[in-house]
């Protein structure tokens, strides 16, 4: 990306369109949720919650005022990507700084709440929980894995693009729910002595130069102060996020499972597929059992045997910004390694699972199949895995049935994604058990993406 590239020239000019809808759909949900932020006339986890979803939705936390964590997560789209042209293209959602993208698609948020603390099971050889695409927000600090990947996009560069987690604190002290988070966390929340150059600081973009990590300079009272703010404002998204209001397990599914209403045929069909020994769907997307919830998750993570998708702009931001940044030092040469580059990198809290980390390369976390399909119209366009290569469930499903079956080719091959597949990214660490020649016909492809479309929130039982 060439240093003087503006923001416009970096956005496709097909989603720009939909973005300020988007846009205007976070400032209406944002003002009707203040509408309703009366504390007197609700209870403590209702006001956590409101608090938490007021927060979610406000573009004014970002480093531009321009992003919201919706932006990348919003219910229409089953709190994934909102754009249809962006996930059609670019697969990743542009940051505050609108030229900087991200290396991987949006996860969708619904049921994510479910999560457990990242651990090690040495039964399964597998680490379980966590957040993102690696893992890497584990839960350890706040034993919560959803607040601590709440903390993370507002300090992303490439997402809201905060330099310090202060200045989260610091802009949401000029907001007019201030005194809703003072209810529930106490005054003390924000009584920081702020430097005079605050403002300035938190007008510029991350990341913080190596020598000042922390550039709005406070004292130590003052930083442990903001400190635990940063920590409230995560746990309170988390709770709007752990809310029925993103988790109402109000699927057909749910309803057929209750016995109020029947699959069709076709969408029995898929489902006996989905839980057959010929698929093993169920073995990492579970649909229950005793004592546990139907996530269609298990919370481990794994290698696909994806393609690459050359069409992550991530790969070209390769040479300094406008800003001086660089956010991928390695270019094109970029290999996403997931939860092994975690497991490899500073990030990772617990020494002793570095050890395990080649043997995690090329792996990320299982998504749960739930509002896998949702989408505000039928022309929408929702991409799918970490890096937003496959763009329908027919895609996704034909992958997972031919992927060893048919014959390799080169990306752009007219025959991809239907008679052929390019090679996978990283071959080394491939799930080889669990899919890649399952042996489908075409009808039962389509019957999996019939039940696959069952798990759709929202479903009415009027019709």
């Amino acid at each position: 990306m060439a240093a003087g590239t503006s923001d416009r020239d970096r956005i496709p000019a097909a989603a720009r369109k939909e973005i300020k809808a988007v846009e205007t759909e976070i400032d209406r949900i944002e003002a009707e949720a203040l509408s309703t932020a009366q504390p007197a006339k609700l209870d403590r986890y209702h006001q956590i919650t409101l608090l938490g979803k007021i927060i979610f939705y406000d573009r004014n936390l970002s480093v531009r005022r321009n992003e919201a964590c919706a932006f990348c997560h919003m219910p229409e789209a089953g709190f994934s990507g909102p754009v249809s042209a962006l996930n059609q293209t670019t697969a990743s959602y542009p940051g505050s700084v609108r030229t900087r993208f991200s290396a991987r698609r949006p996860q969708s948020h619904t049921y994510a709440s479910f999560a457990p603390v990242l651990h090690y099971n040495k039964e399964q050889g597998d680490f379980v929980g966590g957040q993102f695409w690696d893992m890497r927000a584990t839960g350890l600090r706040l034993d919560s894995s959803l607040a601590e990947q709440a903390q993370g996009p507002p300090l992303n560069p490439v997402e809201m693009g905060l330099i310090d987690p202060a200045c989260m604190v610091y802009r949401m002290s000029q907001r007019s729910y201030r005194g809703m988070a003072e209810g529930l966390w106490g005054v003390q929340a924000f009584v920081i002595s702020w430097p005079a150059n605050a403002s300035k600081v938190c007008d510029t973009p991350g990341p913080p130069p190596p020598a000042d990590p922390l550039p709005l300079h406070l004292d130590a009272i003052n930083r442990g102060i903001a400190q635990t703010t940063f920590d409230q404002i995560a746990q309170a998204i988390a709770a709007f996020e752990g809310s029925s209001e993103v988790n109402p397990f109000s699927a057909k599914f749910d309803y057929v499972m209750a016995g109020k209403v029947e699959f069709t045929p076709d969408e029995m069909a898929g489902y006996g597929l989905f839980r057959a020994n010929a698929t093993q769907c169920n073995e990492c997307h579970r649909d229950g059992g005793p004592g546990e919830e139907p996530l269609f998750t298990d919370f481990t993570a794994s290698n696909l045997g994806l393609p690459r998708n050359d069409a992550l702009p991530f790969y070209d931001e390769s040479v300094p910004d406008r800003l001086g940044y660089t956010a991928n030092q390695e270019g094109s040469k970029f290999l996403d390694l997931g939860a092994g580059g975690f497991l490899a990198g500073s990030l990772n809290p617990n020494r002793e699972w570095a050890a395990m980390a080649k043997a995690f390369n090329g792996k990320f976390k299982t998504p749960t199949l739930r509002n896998v399909d949702k989408r505000p119209r039928p022309d929408f366009v929702k991409a799918y895995m970490h890096n937003g290569y496959l763009k329908s469930l027919k895609e996704v499903v034909h992958f997972y049935n031919t992927r060893d079956s048919l014959p390799r080719c080169k990306p752009g091959d007219p025959g991809e994604k239907v008679a052929c597949w390019p090679a996978p990214e990283y071959p080394e660490t491939m799930n080889r058990k669990q899919l890649g020649n399952l042996k489908l016909t075409e009808s039962q492809e389509d019957q999996l993406v019939a039940f696959l479309k069952t798990l759709t929130d929202g479903y009415s039982l009027v019709h």
